[in-house]
C-alpha cells in the first residue's frame, strides 16, 4: 500500500504572492503572522506586525492562544479555546493555513503554530519558506496596520498523539520507547550557556539527544533539503523509522525537529510541551544532564 500523501508542508514566496494577485479557486487562503521573540531581546512582535506583514496576514499570538491557567510558557490550549481563537483570525475548516514569522533566522515560531493546527485535526497548513526574511529580501508587496479579517467557524478535536507530557518523557527514561531530540542550541543543552528564562538552568533530560533547530535552516534562512536533513538524524544516530520525539526550551523550536521529520516523509513526530522548562522546574538533580551548574535540589 502506498504512504498516504502529506499535505505540503513549505510554500515559496512566489507561490504566496500569486496567490495573493490572483486568487485560486479551491480552499481559501489565510497567512497569518506567528512572530514571537523571546523577552530579552526586545523585541514587540505585535508591534512590528502593525508596522509591516505580509498582505492579508492576521497575527497570531502564541501566548494569547494558550493555557493561561498553565505555570509553563505557552502550553497549548484547549480545543474550544483554539477554536475561539483561530476563528477570530478568519480561519474556517475549507482554509488553507500558511505561517510565517519575521525572525531573523528565517523561520523561528512558526512551526510551532504549523504543529498546533495539526495537533487539532487541521491538516492544511503551510509554512512560508524563509519566512518574512524571504518576502523582504525579494521585494515583495507589505501592508500594515491592525488585521481584521472576517470571522470564522473553526472546529478543533485535539489529537493526542501529537502531545508528550513529562510523565511520558519520565516514563521513557525508566522504558524507552521513543527518541528524544532537543533543538536548543548545543550550550544549552550541555549545559554550559545560560538558559533564557531566570530560574532555569541549562542542560537536558537523561537520553536526549541534540540536533539545534538551525541546523535544519540554510544560511539564507530557507529550509534544508529533505536529504540534508535526513543526514542531520542520521549523524546523530536518530532513527527516522522508529517513534520521535522533540523537545526544547518551551515547545516552540522543537517543532521544527517535527517539521525536519516531516519533509523526510515521518509525519508523527509529538512534542514535549512543556520541553525543559517544565522538566527542570519538576527535576531532582540527577533528573538533569550538565557540564555545568545543573540542580542543586
Amino acid at each position: 500500500m502506498a504512504p498516504p500523501q502529506l499535505f505540503r508542508a513549505l510554500v515559496s514566496a512566489q507561490w504566496v504572492a500569486e496567490a495573493l494577485r490572483a486568487p485560486r479557486p479551491g480552499p481559501r487562503l489565510q497567512l497569518l503572522d506567528a512572530s514571537w521573540y523571546l523577552p530579552a531581546l526586545g523585541r514587540d512582535a505585535c508591534r512590528e506586525f502593525e508596522d509591516r506583514h505580509i498582505p492579508g496576514a492576521a497575527f497570531f499570538d502564541i501566548d494569547q492562544c494558550s493555557d493561561r491557567s498553565s505555570p509553563y510558557d505557552h502550553m497549548l490550549p484547549g480545543a474550544a479555546d483554539f477554536s475561539r481563537y483561530v476563528g477570530s483570525l478568519g480561519v474556517g475548516a475549507d482554509t488553507h493555513v500558511v505561517v510565517y514569522d519575521a525572525s531573523d533566522q528565517g523561520l523561528y515560531a512558526a512551526p510551532r503554530v504549523w504543529w498546533m493546527f495539526r495537533v487539532f485535526g487541521h491538516r492544511a497548513v503551510s509554512l512560508l519558506d524563509g519566512g518574512l526574511r524571504h518576502w523582504l529580501r525579494l521585494g515583495l508587496p507589505l501592508g500594515s496596520g491592525p488585521s481584521s479579517p472576517p470571522p470564522a467557524q473553526f472546529s478543533a478535536t485535539l489529537d493526542p498523539a501529537f502531545v508528550k507530557t513529562h510523565e511520558d518523557i519520565r516514563d521513557n527514561i525508566r522504558a524507552p520507547r521513543f527518541q528524544l531530540v532537543d533543538a536548543r542550541a548545543a550550550g544549552r543543552f550541555r549545559g554550559l550557556d545560560p538558559e533564557p528564562r531566570e530560574g532555569v538552568e541549562p542542560g537536558h533530560i537523561p537520553g536526549s539527544v541534540n540536533i539545534p533547530f538551525t541546523d535544519f535552516l540554510t544560511e539564507e534562512g530557507m529550509e534544508k533539503s529533505p536529504e540534508d536533513i535526513r543526514s542531520l538524524f542520521q549523524d546523530k544516530k536518530v532513527d527516522l523509522s522508529q517513534p520521535l520525539v522533540a523537545t526544547c526550551g518551551s515547545g516552540v523550536t522543537a517543532c521544527h525537529v517535527a517539521l525536519g521529520a516531516y519533509l523526510c516523509g515521518k509525519p508523527n513526530v509529538a512534542v514535549y510541551d512543556g520541553s525543559w522548562v517544565e522538566w527542570y522546574m519538576r527535576a531532582k538533580p540527577g533528573d538533569i544532564v550538565s557540564e555545568g551548574q545543573g540542580k542543586s535540589q
